[in-house]
């Protein structure tokens, strides 16, 4: 793809991950990078590029490139003039299939942000074949879901022996709000609930699995252990490390994965559950659903000096036969800058890094894998191991 006239092309700069991707490229993109901005509104794109500008005053004749995700000859020029393309514009289930599309028609490397479940489904049924035999990696959950989760996994399984059954299990902590996106793609996902059972049976049916191998996302009750109490997250990022488990013979024979906020105070706890039980209901209703969602404007987000306050922590606790480890994946506010950063480390890797061949629908522990683990810690956001024994 060297004849191409872009390694990296960002669709949805306007929005504000989107823009703080778009600084993060701004301040590391390596020298030589030929990157453009996409999206529907030139006026809007041209003020991103003003403030690039005040970043590195080359960026002042940065391409911007017309892209709308309901016009979809829009976006297979750019497809097919990009090796890399990141998507911020959600939620992807409303606007995302076209331009994954394009990209698996094109041979282009694709990158987004989503926590939907069905709409990773749903690609996998539709364009994951078209990937194959195009070349294209499609490459989704590149954010803080699920890449701490993903690459926190491959991490700690790569301490262990690969001839017995593995058992991990992750514990997230965390401070801080989840972008607006966010809330806009959990209702969406909660609103539809059979249509996402719907799409993951019908890609059961279609994907194929190890025969040797197995790997499963478990979920356990809550409980009470080491001062948490541990709360079984039904977020998409269990779904992810499995399949991670199933593509990479890395993670044993047998292999189990389960996913938990860790939550140090009962009433805390409580309310959570309570707080989720509530979103779904109004989910269901299309009045309440509006209601909810007009509360959360896409395009807004905290202060950089609210940002600056947040933080994350994903604990992981693996036993593998008499071996146990203990390890973790820390980083700063995980809503907005750092899933600019590990989104935009993320495509970098993907264009610059030396990874294996790789096509279609792929997780981002199997598309990355420790050249991205690498990229991220530089970047500052620690992997580490805290426990050894056995």
């Amino acid at each position: 793809m060297a004849e191409r006239g872009y390694d990296i092309v960002l669709f949805g700069a306007t929005g504000f991950t989107g823009r703080l991707t778009a600084h993060y490229l701004a301040r590391h993109a390596p020298a030589g990078c030929r990157w453009a901005l996409a999206g529907r509104n030139a006026a809007r794109l041209a003020a991103v590029r003003d403030e690039l500008a005040g970043v590195d005053p080359a960026l002042a004749e940065l391409p911007l490139l017309a892209a709308d995700a309901g016009d979809p000859a829009t976006l297979a020029a750019v497809a097919a003039d990009s090796r890399v393309v990141i998507s911020t514009v959600g939620p992807y289930l409303r606007y995302g299939e076209p331009l994954v599309a394009a990209c698996a028609a094109a041979g282009t490397d694709y990158l987004d942000l989503t926590g939907e479940p069905e709409f990773v489904d749903r690609m996998y049924a539709a364009h994951h074949r078209r990937a194959l035999d195009s070349g294209a990696r499609l490459i989704h959950c590149c954010g803080f879901d699920s890449i701490p989760h993903d690459l926190g996994v491959f991490f700690t399984v790569g301490l262990l022996p690969d001839d017995v059954p593995i058992t991990v299990e992750g514990v997230l902590r965390a401070g801080g709000r989840p972008s607006a996106g966010t809330v806009h793609s959990a209702v969406t996902a909660l609103s539809r609930l059979q249509n996402s059972a719907a799409a993951a049976r019908a890609r059961r049916e279609l994907e194929p699995r190890p025969a040797d191998r197995r790997s499963r996302a478990v979920r356990t009750p809550p409980r009470r252990e080491n001062g948490l109490w541990l709360l079984p997250l039904p977020t998409i990022d269990a779904q992810v490390v499995a399949r991670s488990g199933r593509a990479l013979p890395r993670y044993g024979p047998d292999f189990r994965y389960s996913h938990y906020a860790g939550v140090r105070r009962l009433p805390v706890a409580v309310g959570g559950v309570l707080g989720v039980a509530a979103l779904a209901g109004m989910a269901q209703l299309p009045p309440t659903r509006r209601l909810l969602l007009s509360r959360f404007r896409p395009g807004t987000g905290p202060t950089a000096e609210q940002r600056a306050a947040g933080w994350f922590r994903v604990r992981f606790t693996a036993t593998a036969g008499a071996r146990r480890v203990v390890t973790e994946v820390a980083g700063g506010e995980p809503g907005y800058d750092e899933t600019a950063k590990m989104l935009a480390e993320a495509a970098l890797c993907v264009a610059f890094d030396d990874l294996p061949p790789a096509a279609g629908q792929l997780t981002p522990a199997v598309a990355t894998g420790q050249p991205l683990i690498d990229r991220l810690v530089r970047a500052g956001i620690a992997f580490r191991v805290l426990e050894q024994s056995g």
